[in-house]
């Protein structure tokens, strides 16, 4: 009997829903970053085996929005509840039971599919800490399944995918087996670039970043040359991106170029231009652009 179905992946940001991700897809695919809010897309990954197939919808961290990138992000992930056959749920012990937690759950309560409670994290806190927080959880809902794992340590996540492929339904392949993510190569090259953008840049500026693929073509040689727009809202913040005689830039488009060459299996040549667009994230026509679209 073969299985499939789509899985949600929802929580507050930074709780670790892309670190999972990665860890279950065996591959790094989903940006992953300290700084919170690092997706901004439901993307969709696929995980074929001979038995089963899951399709992970990598959400959006659930947050209060202060502007309309904010408000599609936060839109983006709740209609991720809807016509799925599994919720992941993932939270932390860090701050007991959020304001945000108990929202998410309010929303949690409607969804038709299993909701399972993820707790993450669990290697940066005691076993005391870890009942204690699922004891509250568990009280505020009644969850299908809870399960304490570490992402990052692979900590129980066996378990964890055990107890999903169980509650999949019987189902065909969905997609070709050879396919794990649903968005295009160009969008993979943003969102490397944009990772790399986060990792090196000063607190206030990384939510203002955008990043935009201008040209991606295959030369003869089977080279890749990429022209990419990192767009931010202020001028001040476009010399932070560039950095002293350029250097903040050249380390981003270094480190962003090895892994889009891991990506495509070739070399790349790879130029990213530094522009402002001011107020940017409350701009829809250019939201719709960079395709931050929401569904209809």
């Amino acid at each position: 009997m073969f299985k499939s179905g789509f899985v949600s992946i929802v929580g507050r940001p930074n709780v670790g829903k892309s670190t999972l991700l990665n860890l279950m897809m065996g591959q790094k695919l989903a940006i992953v970053s300290s700084k919170p809010q690092t997706t901004r897309k439901n993307m969709q990954t696929i995980l074929t085996t001979n038995d089963y197939q899951m399709i992970f919808v990598d959400t959006p961290g659930i947050h209060k929005p202060k502007h309309k990138l904010g408000e599609y992000m936060v839109s983006s992930a709740k209609d991720s509840f809807k016509d799925v056959d599994l919720i992941l749920f993932l939270t932390t012990t860090e701050d007991g039971l959020e304001r945000g937690d108990a929202q998410i759950i309010e929303s949690l309560k409607s969804a038709k599919a299993p909701v399972f409670l993820v707790l993450n994290k669990t290697d940066e806190s005691t076993p005391e800490k870890v009942a204690e927080t699922l004891q509250k959880y568990a009280e505020e809902m009644d969850f299908t399944e809870i399960i304490p794992i570490s992402a990052l340590k692979s900590r129980n996540t066996d378990t964890l995918i055990d107890l999903m492929v169980k509650y999949m339904p019987e189902g065909p392949k969905y997609y070709p087996e050879e396919m794990i993510t649903d968005v295009q190569e160009r969008f993979i090259v943003s969102e490397i670039v944009r990772e790399k953008a986060l990792r090196n840049l000063n607190q206030e500026v990384p939510h203002g970043i955008a990043v935009e693929v201008i040209q991606m073509k295959q030369n003869d040689k089977g080279m890749y040359n990429i022209e990419v727009d990192l767009i931010c809202e202020k001028s001040s913040h476009k010399g932070i991106i560039i950095g002293k005689n350029g250097q903040t830039l050249k380390r981003i488009g270094e480190r962003a170029r090895i892994d889009i060459e891991k990506m495509l299996d070739a070399k790349v040549n790879l130029k990213i231009w530094v522009k402002v667009r001011k107020e940017w994230r409350d701009n829809t026509l250019f939201l719709n652009e960079l395709g931050y679209k929401k569904q209809k």
